[in-house]
């Protein structure tokens, strides 16, 4: 490779736009051009080009960034739903370009990874790593024992066809426990939950690896310390 020149896919991925797997899908879907040329798979940059996705363009960041962002409920984590009343675009600002790593859906509220590094973003999203993330749930009626150990056990998910994996759970209240999982199905404790017959009334993910929301409030953000990324990135498995 000449000096001076990465791949394309790593250099999107330097800018937090996505990972080097979503970037060669974009590639490869004729998404991403340079200096108005359609980018082909493999192909190599000085980064000193017009680069877009889309009609968007990237801009690569070096110095990497982790924000913890308290998502309040309500929020749509997504760059356009025109069904969704708040976008996660319209709360959080920050200078530069930062993405999320790890979605929340609409009504949980709680911690979310920001960042401009696409390795970690694809280290985080990556289900077979059992990366931990903790939540506290609150329910409409009260939970039972059986319920959780139920839940703790691994519970058979009909509409998804699949079994979670053993978990975490520890009872705080008649109506509320804390749960830590390694894996992230769509709206995984909402379906356990209702699975046991029960139904969620709020959820608040509180930690992800090392990062918690301590100090932080619904709507606020602090963007984490050399020692904590670092702490982060050891959890995550990558070098840093």
């Amino acid at each position: 490779m000449e000096t001076g020149r990465i791949r394309l896919n790593k250099f999107l991925a330097s800018s937090g736009e996505c990972s080097r797997r979503e970037a060669d899908r974009l590639i490869e879907a004729g998404r991403v051009t340079v200096d108005g040329e359609r980018a082909g798979v493999g192909e190599t940059v000085t980064g000193k080009e017009k680069i877009k996705i889309d009609d968007h363009i990237i801009h690569s960041e070096e110095r990497k960034v982790v924000v913890a962002y308290y998502k309040p409920a309500g929020v749509t984590v997504t760059k356009s739903d025109p069904h969704a009343r708040v976008t996660l675009e319209e709360v959080f600002h920050y200078p530069i370009h930062l993405t999320y790593a790890g979605r929340l859906d609409r009504d949980t509220e709680g911690l979310l990874l920001m960042t401009n590094d696409g390795d970690l973003i694809e280290a985080m999203m990556r289900g077979s790593a059992h990366h931990e993330k903790e939540y506290i749930v609150r329910t409409r009626s009260k939970i039972s024992d059986d319920a959780l150990h139920q839940m703790a056990r691994g519970i058979w998910l009909k509409d998804l066809e699949q079994k979670t994996r053993p978990c975490r759970v520890e009872r705080l209240g008649d109506y509320t426990f804390r749960i830590v999982l390694t894996q992230g199905l769509n709206r995984q404790i909402r379906r356990m939950v209702k699975a046991v017959g029960a139904d969620v009334k709020t959820l608040k993910r509180v930690r992800v690896l090392t990062v918690t929301t301590r100090g932080l409030k619904p709507g606020t953000q602090r963007e984490l310390s050399r020692d904590e990324t670092a702490e982060l990135y050891r959890a995550a498995g990558l070098q840093r």
